[in-house]
């Protein structure tokens, strides 16, 4: 998963090169990334039926959904992965029952909210309203949260963002997982404070 991390990093900074260099008309803004990934485009909404979601919201959530499954199938591995994330979930996952499905749901909706606000999404359905970056990933400030990550946990959860995004078909677009990719790294050094 680092690898791919990695190689995406990279395939990043050369795409950025090339277009930056071979752009005709500088003056035409990119589509955001919550676009490419359906925008505003309503669908039905497959986890709650009868219901539309816009198509770039329905993506981040597949995307989030399959993160959070990937952790914590790696923390309740027995036994547990190398390396896994263990110790900044346990307080979430300490919680039993209908409290931990809940706190997983809001995990979910947060970082659903979270990527599409900051990306390109622009309605009242994708408003964040949580923690900081810095508050969130700091076990002082967030109950939910273990311990503080290092560059070698961020990098993992990176690998947990890059196959579910193989897995959900976001990957198959170069540029746009490029980008992606780009967003999370911007991230890390707000996220990584050990």
């Amino acid at each position: 998963m680092t690898k791919y991390s990695k190689i995406a990093l990279c395939a990043l900074v050369i795409g950025a090169l090339s277009l930056t260099s071979c752009s005709k008309d500088s003056s035409a803004a990119p589509a955001s990334i919550y676009q490419r990934l359906g925008g505003t485009t309503m669908v039905a909404d497959p986890d709650n039926p009868g219901q539309m979601i816009e198509s770039g919201r329905l993506s981040y959530r597949k995307v989030v959904k399959t993160t959070i499954g990937l952790i914590v199938a790696d923390i309740t591995s027995n036994p547990p992965a190398s390396g896994n994330l263990g110790a900044h979930f346990a307080p979430l996952l300490s919680e039993t029952g209908t409290t931990q499905a809940t706190n997983l749901a809001e995990l979910t909706d947060n970082l659903t909210d979270f990527f599409s606000f900051n990306t390109g999404g622009t309605n009242a359905v994708n408003t964040y309203s949580g923690l900081s970056m810095a508050a969130a990933h700091n076990p002082a400030t967030n109950p939910r949260m273990g311990v503080k990550a290092n560059a070698a946990n961020y990098t993992k959860f990176e690998g947990y963002v890059g196959a579910a995004a193989v897995q959900n078909g976001v990957a198959a677009n170069t540029q746009l997982y490029t980008d992606i990719v780009a967003v999370l790294e911007s991230l890390r050094p707000t996220i990584v404070q050990q």
